[in-house]
């Protein structure tokens, strides 16, 4: 687990955290009215992120089951064609759409339209190369895509100052920066990585079986991702003080939770490919812990460096002490759900968290101010977590990181005594 999950972590904190991280501290420069921007502006990226991620899911986990054992060309080959279909129907929109869609959520709409023309219309790289990586790992090789993705953070880091000031771009040159990294980045690796991303072999319909997989996963991120515009909007409407630090804080946590996507990643791996993945749930809660007590220790420096006004940033990350213990136990549970065949039950108990962390929360910002975003956050991430542990008839426990029998396919299962 370890093994698997380090590389996943620095391909997670450099490939997703680090970037944007980058991004927002190059444009704190040019004020709250750009910092609000990236902060909308990548908060729908990741939505649309979401909407894709069942398929780079979906070749891992089937990738992992077929590996020495089936062929896994008609795998590679749905994923391929599902990345071209689905790049097509969520760019184009997107792109048309852009100026609606940033007036949405920030009066400084125009600067975050400019930031969507870009980012958006860049999904496409950002597609392929989770693609990429999501064959690496169902073939067990976490190194490549960490490799990856730390091509593309040192690309970042050399373009971002060019663009956003050197060229006058601002904004969009930040957003500019981000796609011409990852293009390069996607480029050394299919060249790179060609033998083992691309295979001869009989051809078959594996796209649906792909997508059914994936699914719940992407329907997990997906919601979460919904859930995450829908407080932009409500934190929004206590000024935009209170949304870049809500940004700025977001940014500094998702350092630390990776760590819980790292050991989802890992156990998902071990578990399709019917390798042991030893306590999901209680390396977890222990994650969450640690987190929450790194980020009580870091949140006033490590804020400061983004604005002159840390406050808002340091309170979410001390109130967001209740919430990432839960949620560490429930992300790295989700792998051993997924990989099992038990995606459903993990995206159920996701959706029973939002159904009372979004009422509570418009009900208690009404009282505690942002404070009260705060809190339901925490009460929804422990309720989806007892919804994923919870009992059922005939289901297997949930914190162990084995496949059911009925869930593995006939090359799955040994052919010897």
């Amino acid at each position: 687990m370890i093994r698997l999950a380090v590389p996943v972590y620095v391909e997670l904190v450099t490939a997703v955290v680090a970037v944007g991280l980058i991004d927002l501290l190059w444009v704190s420069g040019l004020g709250e009215g750009a910092i609000a921007a990236v902060t909308v502006g990548t908060t729908v990226e990741y939505l649309a992120y979401g909407l894709f991620l069942a398929v780079p899911t979906g070749v891992t986990v089937l990738v992992g089951r077929r590996d020495g054992r089936a062929p896994v060309a008609p795998v590679i080959r749905a994923g391929w064609a599902l990345w071209a279909v689905l790049s097509a129907v969520i760019t184009v929109p997107g792109v048309l759409l852009r100026e609606p869609l940033a007036a949405l959520f920030t009066d400084e709409w125009r600067l975050t339209a400019g930031f969507f023309l870009v980012s958006l219309g860049g999904l496409p790289v950002f597609f392929a190369q989770t693609v990429v990586d999501g064959i690496l790992k169902g073939r067990g090789d976490t190194r490549r895509p960490m490799r990856h993705a730390i091509i593309c953070n040192v690309l970042v880091v050399a373009l971002d100052p060019l663009f956003v000031y050197g060229l006058g771009m601002g904004v969009q040159g930040a957003a500019l920066a981000t796609v011409a990294a990852r293009l390069v980045t996607l480029a050394f690796a299919l060249v790179t990585s060609r033998h083992l991303i691309t295979e001869r072999g009989p051809g078959g319909r594996a796209a649906w079986e792909v997508v059914r997989t994936g699914l719940p996963m992407s329907g997990d991120f997906l919601a979460r991702s919904a859930v995450g515009m829908a407080l932009v909007d409500l934190v929004a409407g206590f000024g935009t003080r209170e949304l870049a630090g809500y940004g700025i804080g977001q940014k500094i946590m998702l350092a630390g939770v990776m760590v819980f996507y790292a050991l989802r990643q890992a156990a998902m791996i071990r578990t399709a490919r019917s390798e042991p993945a030893g306590s999901p749930l209680l390396l977890g809660l222990g994650a969450g812990a640690a987190v929450a007590l790194a980020l009580n220790v870091v949140a006033a420096p490590v804020a400061a460096l983004f604005t002159a006004d840390p406050g808002p940033a340091v309170s979410f990350l001390r109130w967001m002490t209740l919430y990432l213990v839960p949620f560490g136990g429930l992300i790295a549970v989700g792998g051993v759900l997924q990989a099992s065949g038990r995606g459903g039950r993990l995206l159920a108990a996701t959706l029973a968290g939002f159904a009372v962390q979004v009422p509570l929360a418009y009900g208690l910002s009404a009282y505690a101010g942002v404070t009260g975003v705060w809190l339901a956050m925490a009460a929804g991430a422990a309720v989806s977590l007892a919804g994923a542990l919870a009992p059922r008839g005939g289901d297997p426990g949930s914190a162990r990181g084995r496949a059911p029998r009925s869930t593995r396919t006939a090359a799955d299962r040994p052919s010897g005594p």
